[in-house]
């Protein structure tokens, strides 16, 4: 469990960047083998692509260093439970493992648009083997959202 905290204070560092470059407060990190290979934020407005997610842009980063979209043994932490699109593209790419903080619920409570699909359902539905850990720091990822909205960032999302 404290390489699961230390990995996702990696991601929330991340998002903490992102929120004092005006993005959303989301963040997350690839490790593979016990190596980050990738770190990223939300950049949606900084692209103007809401496809633009933490997870996504991670999982690009990865792919380039890794030089395959095979992220086979792959553990994504990310400082919210993934959206359904951000789960589909780790599923895509193979990650076995996604380490959450925050939960799609607690995202909904500050504002975001977030679908009430969970990581439990879309693997399910989905038959996705992706084993979930939910709830690592959580506070300190709730934490970010409060970052967020108390620096004056928070906007149309």
């Amino acid at each position: 469990m404290t390489a699961d905290r230390d990995y996702m204070h990696c991601a929330i560092t991340a998002a903490r960047r992102g929120i004092y470059e005006g993005q959303t407060p989301f963040g997350a990190c690839i490790v593979i083998d016990g190596d980050v290979v990738a770190c990223d934020h939300n950049r949606v407005w900084e692209q103007g692509d809401s496809t633009a997610h933490a997870e996504i842009l991670a999982i690009r980063s990865a792919c380039r260093a890794r030089g395959s979209i095979d992220l086979s043994g792959a553990t994504i932490y990310a400082t919210c439970e993934p959206c359904p699109m951000c789960f589909a593209a780790c599923h895509w790419a193979r990650i076995g493992r996604i380490v959450s903080g925050a939960s799609i619920r607690d995202a909904r409570d500050f504002g975001f648009h977030e679908l009430r699909v969970s990581n439990e359902m879309m693997a399910l539905l989905g038959g996705s083997a992706i084993t979930l850990e939910e709830g690592v720091c959580r506070d300190e990822c709730i934490a970010l959202f409060r970052e967020w909205a108390i620096d004056g960032r928070s906007g149309p999302y």
